[in-house]
């Protein structure tokens, strides 16, 4: 089995566009996918999420979680278990960038993801929700 690779960072920022004009500026970085709410960059090995802060929101600015891209999501799971952790659970459908949320023994959010994103399409339309359901 290959090796699990930290293949994403998730930052929650307060302003995910000027962020995202900042690395792909200053390091160079690429626009992989946008909703124009949220930025996922590349520097064509790791994935920088910036996800937009919103005060109602769960997590602070700053760091949210991260992601591992795996080949055996099973053998990670049983190793999860070994450790006396909870079963990751299935992220919602419209996170087209990761299948499943873990929790370290610390209570730090990871992702683990088989496919990793694929589909940008559906960043774009899971914006175009959270703008609809944040205007009603």
């Amino acid at each position: 089995m290959a090796k699990p690779k930290i293949r994403h960072l998730a930052l929650f920022a307060r302003d995910p566009k000027k962020l995202a004009d900042f690395y792909t500026s200053v390091f160079d970085m690429e626009v992989a996918a946008t909703n124009g709410r949220a930025y996922f960059l590349t520097d064509g090995y790791l994935m920088l999420a910036l996800l937009p802060h919103r005060l109602e929101g769960e997590a602070a600015v700053g760091l949210n979680h991260f992601g591992f891209n795996l080949e055996d999501l099973e053998a990670v799971k049983q190793k999860l278990a070994a450790h006396g952790l909870e079963t990751p659970k299935a992220r919602p459908g419209d996170r087209p960038y990761a299948e499943f949320r873990a929790v370290d023994p610390e209570g730090n959010w990871f992702d683990l993801s088989e496919e990793g994103l694929k589909d940008k399409d559906k960043v774009a339309q899971r914006g175009k929700r959270l703008e609809a359901a944040e205007a009603d």
